[in-house]
C-alpha cells in the first residue's frame, strides 16, 4: 500500500481544513488507517485513527470534538475533517495504515507505512 496526503495548507485560528490520504497498491478495507501530527521541534503525536474492521474512531484528547476521521472505500481514502482550528495544531500531518489493529493505536512505532506529509499551519 502507498499513501498520498493532501490538503494541507494556512488558514487562520477558528477555521476549517480537509485532509485526504489516498491508498493505492490495494484496498484499505480492513486496514487501520490514521493520523499523525510532527510540530517543529516536536515528535509524532498521535491525532486520530480509524479501525477498519470495526469503524471504531479513536481520537487524541486534544482534538476531540474538534476533528473527524472517516473513510470512503470506495475512493480508497481516509479523511480527517479539522474544525475550530487552534495555532497549536500547525504541525506537518503524516498519514499512516497497519493491516491488522493494534491496541496500542496511538504509538507511532506501530505503523510501517506512512505517506510523504502535509503542512497544515493555523496563524492567530
Amino acid at each position: 500500500v502507498q499513501l498520498q496526503a493532501s490538503g494541507g495548507g494556512l488558514v487562520q485560528a477558528g477555521g476549517s481544513l480537509r485532509l485526504s490520504c489516498a491508498a493505492s497498491g490495494r484496498t484499505i478495507r480492513g486496514y487501520t488507517m490514521g493520523w499523525f501530527r510532527q510540530a517543529p521541534g516536536k515528535g509524532r503525536e498521535f491525532v486520530s485513527v480509524l479501525r477498519g474492521s470495526t469503524g471504531a474512531k479513536y481520537y487524541a484528547d486534544s482534538v476531540k470534538g474538534r476533528f473527524t476521521i472517516s473513510r470512503d472505500t470506495a475512493k480508497n481514502t481516509v479523511y480527517l475533517q479539522m474544525n475550530s482550528l487552534k495555532p497549536e495544531d500547525t504541525a506537518v500531518y503524516y498519514c499512516t495504515a497497519r493491516p491488522i489493529h493494534n491496541v496500542q493505536y496511538w504509538d507511532d512505532k506501530q505503523y510501517d507505512i506512512w505517506g510523504q506529509g502535509t503542512q497544515v499551519t493555523v496563524s492567530s
